[in-house]
């Protein structure tokens, strides 16, 4: 159960969280969200595909990393083996809230720092600190501060870009299916993409006011993101392969 707070550098002073990857942190989950802030650094190592939000039935934008639950092809007993890890991981018991404050007599809603003190990630004997013995922010701090607003500006974002690629006709329903063995298969559903026909055909108009507002780039990245799909395949493959050379040598 989450337990979030106002981060401050008075009540969390020994604050310390634990960066490594492992599944006993929650890492070994087969999908996270992704923002289009990030897109570009997530596609030259995940599948970048679009699902509806159970809640909304709006948009969002997810990076797959395995074929099942409970699945991180990216992730063993060593940690997780990415050049890129998505900011919604990376960020660990972080995340961004909301407090009233006066500016220059207007009432504002400003972002602020929260962190979740039953994450398993918090610790006060181990880990990255928070602060440093002054007060001050640490560099991991700061870092931590830089993918907390890649995600405020990502989900903001991903509204107007699913609206301008929703009215450009782009989005296309995709089923993922994939075959080991006749004993095991999977057909991953619900998923959907950018549909490069449909890109090729639109209008000079279409285009450039997509390419105006930064989005056009965003579709051909997560086009570009697919071909990692092969790459989970041989990942998959891989750990089949050793899961059976462990069973064999027990």
């Amino acid at each position: 159960m989450a337990r979030h707070e106002l981060l401050n550098n008075i009540a969390h002073k020994d604050l310390r969280v634990i960066t490594r990857h492992g599944a006993e942190f929650g890492d070994n989950v087969a999908t996270v969200l992704t923002f289009p802030t990030e897109y570009g650094d997530v596609q030259r190592e995940y599948p970048i595909f679009f699902r509806k939000d159970p809640q909304t039935g709006e948009f969002q934008s997810i990076a797959l990393l395995g074929f099942q639950q409970d699945e991180n092809l990216f992730l063993d007993e060593q940690g997780w083996h990415a050049a890129y890890i998505p900011g919604i991981v990376a960020r660990g018991p972080f995340l961004i809230g909301f407090q009233n404050k006066d500016v220059d007599g207007e009432l504002r809603r400003e972002p602020v720092i929260h962190v979740d003190l039953d994450s398993p990630r918090i610790s006060a004997t181990e880990g990255e600190p928070v602060f440093l013995p002054q007060g001050g922010n640490t560099r991991y701090l700061e870092r931590i501060g830089t993918v907390l607003q890649g995600i405020h500006l990502g989900l903001a974002l991903s509204k107007t870009m699913f609206d301008a690629f929703t009215a450009a006709e782009l989005i296309e329903p995709v089923n993922v299916e994939i075959k080991f063995s006749d004993e095991e298969q999977f057909n991953l559903r619900g998923l959907y993409t950018i549909s490069e026909e449909r890109l090729r055909a639109l209008d000079g108009d279409t285009l450039y006011k997509l390419n105006s507002a930064g989005f056009l780039q965003g579709a051909f990245l997560v086009i570009a993101s697919l071909n990692n799909v092969k790459k989970l395949i041989d990942m998959k493959h891989r750990r089949r392969r050793r899961q059976a050379e462990v069973a064999t040598a027990s």
